[in-house]
C-alpha cells in the first residue's frame, strides 16, 4: 500500500509549472562606504592609527593621497595596439643599450 508510484505523463502535464514564479531570495544589502566616509573614520578613530597596538600609522595617514589624485578615467585597451606599443618601447630600449655598448 505504501509503494511509490511513478506518475503518468498525462498527470504531469496537467500540472502547469511554467506559470509558477519562484519567490526571489532575500539578501541583506550592506551600504558600501564612500572614500569620504573612510577618510572621516580614519581620522576619527584611534584604532586606525596603530597597527597591532605597536606600529604608529599617524605619519602614514597624514601623507595618504586624496581621492581626486587616485581617480583615473576608464580607458579601453586594444590588445594589438598595446602589444605594438610595448614591443616598440622594448626594441627602442634594446637599441639604445646596444649603441651604448658600442661606444
Amino acid at each position: 500500500a505504501d509503494i511509490p508510484v511513478i506518475p503518468d505523463l498525462e498527470e504531469v502535464q496537467e500540472e502547469d509549472l511554467a506559470m509558477q514564479v519562484a519567490a526571489p531570495p532575500s539578501v541583506q544589502v550592506n551600504r558600501v562606504l564612500t572614500y569620504q566616509d573612510l577618510d572621516k573614520d580614519l581620522m576619527k578613530y584611534a584604532a586606525f592609527q596603530t597597527l597591532d597596538g605597536e606600529v604608529d600609522l599617524k605619519l602614514l595617514t597624514k601623507v595618504l593621497a586624496p581621492e581626486n589624485e587616485l581617480r583615473e578615467d576608464d580607458v579601453s585597451w586594444d590588445w594589438d595596439h598595446l602589444f605594438t606599443e610595448v614591443s616598440s618601447e622594448l626594441v627602442t630600449e634594446w637599441n639604445m643599450g646596444q649603441s651604448e655598448r658600442e661606444d
